[in-house]
C-alpha cells in the first residue's frame, strides 16, 4: 500500500482524468473512490482502465452489494468508515485487501477474528488522534492503523513517525493536488 490514500469525492465522471491526473502530477499512485455518488462505480471502472499504474480502491463501503460492485469496476482495496463482517468476508474471497474503519478495541479485535490487521481509524481527529492510535497499539501490537479525519499536513509527520501507521488517508491530498496543477 502507498503511505498516502488520498480519499477522492468524484460527483461527475468528467472529474476523473483532472483529478487522477493531478495526483500522478503531485507523485500520488493511489486513489480511494468513495461509493458517495451515483458515480462512483463508473468512475472506479473509469480509473482502473486508464490509470492502470496506480492502485485504485473503493471507499466509503457500507455493504455487500456495493462491495460486489467495486470489486466488479476493478477496485484493488476496499476501505469502510466501520467494520462490515460481509464486505470482508467478500473480500476475502476475492482476495482483496479489506480496510475496516475501528476505532474501539472491540472492532479492533473483530478485525482480528476476521483475519484481518490493517484498519482505518476514522475519524481520528475525533477519537483521539495519535494518542489514542499509540494507547491502541500496546494491546495490539499487530495492528496497523490508516488514520483518516483530521489528518493534515499540520500533523502528518507525527503521525508517519508512528511505526504503527500503515498509510495516511484523506481528502487534503485531492486539495493540494488540484491546486498545485492550477499553480496557486
Amino acid at each position: 500500500m502507498e503511505k498516502y490514500v488520498p480519499v477522492v469525492v468524484i460527483k461527475e465522471l468528467s472529474e476523473t482524468d483532472k483529478i487522477l491526473t493531478a495526483l500522478k502530477q503531485s507523485g500520488i499512485n493511489c486513489a480511494e473512490i468513495t461509493f458517495r455518488t451515483a458515480c462512483a462505480k463508473e468512475a472506479i471502472e473509469y480509473a482502473c482502465k486508464n490509470y492502470p499504474d496506480m492502485s485504485v480502491g473503493a471507499g466509503t463501503v457500507i455493504n455487500g452489494r456495493q462491495c460486489k460492485d467495486a470489486l466488479a469496476a476493478g477496485a484493488q482495496f476496499i476501505v469502510s468508515p466501520g467494520l462490515s463482517v460481509e464486505v470482508a468476508k467478500i473480500c476475502k474471497e476475492n482476495n482483496i485487501p479489506y480496510y475496516p474503519g475501528c476505532v474501539t478495541p472491540t472492532e479492533i479485535m473483530q478485525a482480528l477474528d476476521l483475519g484481518i490487521t490493517t484498519v482505518k481509524f476514522f475519524p481520528a481527529n475525533v477519537y483521539g488522534g495519535l494518542k489514542a492510535l499509540k494507547a491502541l497499539s500496546a494491546p495490539f501490537p499487530q495492528v496497523k492503523f490508516i488514520p483518516t479525519g483530521g489528518v493534515d499536513r499540520s500533523n502528518i509527520d507525527e503521525f508517519l513517525a508512528f511505526d504503527k501507521i500503515e498509510a495516511i488517508g484523506g481528502s487534503f491530498f485531492v486539495k493540494e493536488a488540484l491546486e498545485k496543477m492550477e499553480g496557486k
